[in-house]
């Protein structure tokens, strides 16, 4: 699973993301969350890259309420070509999530320790993700997407099963490609190396979503535990 994740150095993120150094000015945020609406990567019939601002949580065209969007902020990779939500937008509407590190919770007896998951070398990269536009009945447009994700590698399987499909820059290009089959969609969607990442544990100040600052961020000394790592 994925249900918050970083984008605290934000120009330099797009710069790689979008591979282009005249990326517009974003505010960083340290605590992304569903629902809210952010930055992602896409690109038209030639390869050309856009920004787009979407809504996390991806509502199908389909729907009759919008409200079905908030229960699918990710999307299995294992099953995404087959479920009736996702497998058009997955041969279709593919889209990169930029971001820099996604949080998970370790199930504690006293409760849950929050965890920062990035790369060693703190380089941004992309999620891999799918997008797609709704129409309400009253002319309303809402584009939305969902994070794809895969089985954990073993870092991050001491604390949750499940991983984002993490995109190096040469994944990143083949994502996007329209002519791309299913077969090599899902030879991406691999767990990214655990000998690349790092976990740092942070603070439970994370779990409040009003919380965006860079103290979501900050590593803390686990009190009478043992680090996980």
């Amino acid at each position: 699973m994925c249900g918050r994740y970083t984008l605290s150095k934000p120009r330099a993120i797009l710069r790689e993301v979008l591979d282009n150094e005249n990326c517009p000015e974003l505010k960083a945020r340290y605590n992304v969350a569903p629902t809210q609406t952010v930055p992602v990567v896409l690109a038209d019939q030639n390869g050309a890259r856009s920004l787009a601002h979407m809504r996390w949580g991806l509502l199908p065209r389909w729907a009759n309420s919008p409200d079905i969007g908030y229960r699918m902020i990710n999307a299995r990779a294992e099953t995404v070509a087959d479920k009736e939500a996702f497998r058009e937008s997955f041969r279709e509407r593919r889209c990169i999530i930029p971001a820099d590190g996604f949080y998970e919770w370790h199930k504690l007896l006293s409760g849950k320790q929050p965890y920062l998951l990035r790369l060693v070398t703190g380089a941004p990269f992309g999620f891999a993700g799918l997008w797609d536009r709704w129409q309400g009945p009253t002319g309303s447009v809402l584009e939305s997407f969902a994070i794809l994700t895969t089985t954990a590698n073993p870092l991050v399987r001491t604390i949750h099963d499940r991983m984002p499909v993490i995109l190096n820059r040469q994944h990143r290009e083949e994502w996007l490609m329209p002519e791309i089959g299913v077969h090599a969609l899902n030879r991406l969607c691999k767990p990214y190396p655990a000998s690349a990442m790092e976990a740092i544990p942070v603070s439970t100040y994370l779990n409040n979503i009003a919380h965006d600052s860079l103290d979501c961020m900050q590593p803390v000394q686990l009190q009478g535990r043992r680090n996980l790592f």
